[in-house]
């Protein structure tokens, strides 16, 4: 029997484990959690969040969704678990930490063609077999070191950062109310209102806080999609009310007004024990962060969890050593998914985690799939990893700037953008269809997804 080896128990890694053996591949997955930990992970569950626990919009015709349905159809186990594990989070999908992991090791354990070892890979070859890179953001100093000897470029890193964590009998209910923006969704956020003499005073203390000592050896690329609030401050006193603290939207139903500013709260699981503070990833001391942070009104007594952290983030320069079929140039037989890849988000390091999957288990059985059409969202997702410019490549997130836009007569003809996403996400998904039937087809012989 066909047999491949996946690296990590992240996110995109026990993806790529349960797509190759229910294709009917045997597959040794790795994980070097618990023998040896990483700088943000709190334990050595599969699938750990380390950072929000959001996997973004379901809102429907949105580039997050049209990522999800495609997912859906191809029957991506990790959605499965975060679809079972999902908290109230308005017209996003959000996930028990705890009980998401939980799934996830449970589906794991019950595929007998998957067998865990708990060690750390340190080096990769030829003579490894197909092999699923998906080590992640927090690829280990010798692994990653292996990864530079094996792409002959120098790896990047960014920085990336975690948002605070309180506990919901901490919070004062009485100053804050329940909404989603613009009532899309359900009222599932906590919304803290700010006047503008309230928002003044968190604006001064947080540009005054005492941040983390940055090392003689870091340089602190952080992700724009991600960066720290007092980083964005830094760009003007407004600029936290049109980001994080953006209240449009919002309206206070005790005063039937729109705060001068707004700090969310999203619900961490699904006892709603917990909440975390949306937006609010920073590089402050413990100390500083638990003094300005309870100025935030309803929070002037809060308990924190967690506070807010920064953690380096490593990843390949795609561009100039990864093929369509996300496996190395030079060398074939290694795959790379999640993102070390060059992908930003927990949907999207899952995503390519199937895709590794699948073309890692084509692989090792001889069997020529077709590439993932560029029409789509995970296509065009790929696209970008792999045509980015390498200078100045950096992770994204999957949104319609990455798709193909539609024909320029269609653009002349409809104006309405939602109108122009529909079509667009409507057009992803027949070719989605149509590719998948092809890989069903050239996959008959196994047990297919």
């Amino acid at each position: 029997m066909s047999r491949i080896k996946v690296i990590g128990g992240g996110l995109a890694g026990p993806e790529a484990a349960l797509t190759a053996a229910k294709l009917g591949i045997q597959v040794d997955l790795y994980e070097m959690r618990p023998v040896k930990m990483t700088p943000a992970h709190e334990s050595a569950e599969f699938g750990e969040l380390v950072c929000s626990n959001s996997l973004k919009s379901e809102s429907e015709h949105t580039a997050p969704w049209l990522l999800k349905q495609e997912m859906r159809r191809a029957g991506s186990e990790l959605l499965k678990c975060a679809d079972l594990s999902a908290v109230p989070a308005g017209h996003a999908l959000a996930v028990d930490r705890v009980e998401f992991s939980r799934r996830i090791a449970a589906a794991i354990a019950a595929e007998s063609l998957i067998s865990v070892h708990r060690e750390e890979v340190t080096t990769l070859d030829a003579e490894s077999g197909i092999v699923v890179l998906a080590s992640g953001p927090l690829t280990s100093s010798a692994l990653a070191a292996e990864i530079v000897r094996l792409t002959g470029s120098e790896h990047l890193a960014f920085y990336d950062s975690i948002s605070p964590i309180v506990e919901a009998d901490s919070i004062d209910m009485e100053q804050v109310y329940f909404a989603a923006r613009y009532d899309k969704g359900t009222a599932d956020y906590i919304n803290c209102p700010m006047t503008r003499e309230q928002y003044d005073a968190f604006y001064d203390a947080l540009m005054a806080a005492e941040q983390v000592q940055e090392k003689e050896w870091e340089n602190l690329a952080y992700f724009q999609a991600c960066l720290p609030i007092e980083q964005l401050a830094r760009s003007g006193r407004d600029t936290l009310r049109f980001g994080p603290m953006k209240p449009v939207g919002l309206r206070n139903p005790r005063t039937g007004e729109t705060p001068h500013a707004v700090v969310q709260l999203r619900c961490e699981n699904l006892r709603a024990d917990s909440y975390n503070l949306v937006g609010f990833q920073n590089h402050l001391k413990f100390g500083e962060q638990a003094r300005i942070l309870r100025m935030i009104p309803g929070l002037e007594h809060a308990k924190f969890l967690r506070y807010g952290q920064i953690h380096r983030n490593t990843y390949i320069n795609s561009p100039t050593v990864l093929t369509e079929k996300l496996h190395l140039r030079s060398w074939p037989n290694i795959f790379i998914a999640g993102q070390l890849s060059g992908v930003e988000g927990y949907t999207e390091s899952i995503a390519t985690g199937m895709l590794a999957g699948m073309y890692a288990a084509a692989a090792a059985d001889g069997v020529e799939i077709a590439t993932i059409p560029r029409e789509t969202a995970l296509g065009s997702l790929v696209n970008y990893i792999n045509h980015a410019e390498a200078k100045r490549f950096q992770p994204a997130n999957i949104t319609f700037d990455l798709l193909p836009p539609l024909e320029e007569s269609v653009r002349k003809k409809i104006r309405d953008k939602r109108e122009r996403h529909r079509l667009q996400c409507e057009h992803a998904l027949q070719r989605f269809d149509e590719w998948l039937m092809q890989l069903r087809i050239a996959t008959s012989h196994r047990q297919v997804c």
